[in-house]
């Protein structure tokens, strides 16, 4: 019975890591890794959801914006079991289609300007933090693990 409802609950459920390359570049549009799955005790996963986003953030102190954008996104209808501490390991691909501002598009264009926009950028306080978000759906739980990993992308 207890083991019945930590399973419901999501403690001892299943654990998802989430294994990429230290060095992903920007103008590859494609994230390739690895998830790994284990469980306290035997688990069905049902669906998979994958997202990557951008947080944009400008300006300093009081005066800082931030957004969030969704760069791609995945989902797999996959039944994948997950046996009693045992690792499950899945191979992904998640392309994304990158967003360029207006300073990222003027950069690009021209290689005398570059410098002069890192420039700006960090006058400007700009910055932006990318993270993969996976979530899958088990059998028999009513929450669903979630995981959030930061990764750095490189332009």
């Amino acid at each position: 019975m207890l083991k019945k409802v930590k399973k419901w609950l999501g403690i001892e459920g299943v654990k998802i890591n989430v294994v990429v390359d230290d060095a992903i570049y920007l103008k590859d549009k494609q994230i390739k890794g690895q998830l790994v799955f284990e469980s306290k005790q035997d688990s069905e996963i049902l669906r998979l959801r994958m997202r990557l986003i951008e947080k944009f953030s400008r300006g300093r102190r009081h005066e800082k914006l931030i957004d969030e954008y969704e760069l791609g996104q995945m989902a797999m209808e996959k039944h994948i079991f997950v046996g009693e501490d045992e690792l499950v390991e899945l191979d992904f691909v998640l392309p994304f289609q990158p967003i360029h501002s207006e300073m990222d598009k003027y950069q690009d264009k021209n290689i005398l300007l570059k410098g002069l926009v890192k420039s700006a950028k960090w006058v400007r306080g700009v910055k932006s933090i990318y993270r993969i978000e996976v979530e899958v759906d088990v059998k028999g739980m009513a929450i669903s693990p979630l995981v959030k990993k930061e990764i750095k992308i490189l332009s």
